[in-house]
Order: C-alpha cells, then structure tokens, then sequence
C-alpha cells in the first residue's frame, strides 16, 4: 500500500466548520504543515476529498519520507530526530528501518506520536507555488490530488 504525504496549502479564513474538524483529525492545524497517513486507513480517502480545497496530497516515495523525517521530523520537547533517538526508543536502529516499517505498514506514525511528532512543520516552497491556491493541481492549481508529483512539492518545501 502508499502512504499519503498530505500538505494544507491554505489557512484558516472562511474555512468551513465541517472542513476545520476534518483538518483538525489530520492534524493539519496551520499552513504549511504536513502529515503522513496510510491509503489503506478507513474513511481517509473521504476527508481528503471534504478538504479538497485546502490540502493537497499524493503517494510518498522513499527517499522523500526519509528526508522529511531527517531533516523536519521532531520528538516531543522540539528535539530533532536522529539514528540514535530511533534506537533508543524503539525497535528499529535507524530512521531508514522505521521508514521502511512505515511503507510496510508494521507502524503508523501518527500511533507513535509520543516518540515522532507526526506534523511536519514545513517552509513555504522555494520559487513559490507554480500555480493559483485557489484551484486545483489537474486545473494549473495547487489543490487538490496530485498523485507522485507530491514529492517534488515536499522536497522545496524542506
């Protein structure tokens, strides 16, 4: 199964309370924070089409989860997640083990939230959006699904 990379594009104006709640399950509390969830996670495929118009999101490939947990992934206190953090406190020696039980589904990140914060706080896209935030990816926009090119989006905003 994929694991979805899933991005709030747009803040918290004229949101509806509907949509507010739906973020706020996901754990997308602010702009530009981004989670991790498994496609194979019941009724998930149905938030992400109710907040559409504020998130984007498609599949994660390796390499970019890896660095998202390297590089923005945070412990509980705001430390930074390092091999000998992962070692200590649980069974995997390294972040490419525990990557690699994400992709298998033997861990979810946001189940180990007391080890792994499962937000990642992200930076605004280096050269800026390519498109409007107000529509969507398959109509020259941000929003909205965008399949393996969520990807190269996360990797500018590290």
């Amino acid at each position: 199964m994929a694991l979805y990379g899933i991005i709030r594009i747009r803040g918290i104006p004229d949101t509806p309370p509907k949509v507010r709640y739906i973020l706020s399950l996901l754990r997308l509390h602010k702009k530009f924070h981004a989670t991790v969830y498994p496609s194979s996670l019941p009724g998930i495929d149905g938030m992400l089409i109710e907040a559409q118009h504020w998130i984007t999101w498609g599949e994660l490939e390796y390499d970019t989860l890896y660095r998202l947990i390297l590089y923005r992934g945070r412990a509980p206190g705001n430390k930074r997640v390092t091999d000998e953090y992962i070692a200590k406190l649980t069974p995997y020696k390294s972040i490419k083990e525990l990557v690699d039980a994400l992709f298998a589904e033997k861990v979810y990140l946001h189940k180990i939230s007391n080890i792994v914060k499962p937000v990642f706080r992200l930076h605004p896209p280096k050269g800026g959006f390519k498109g409007s935030i107000k529509k969507h990816y398959k109509d020259g926009g941000e929003l909205g699904y965008r399949g393996k090119d969520i990807n190269k989006l996360i990797l500018r905003m590290i």
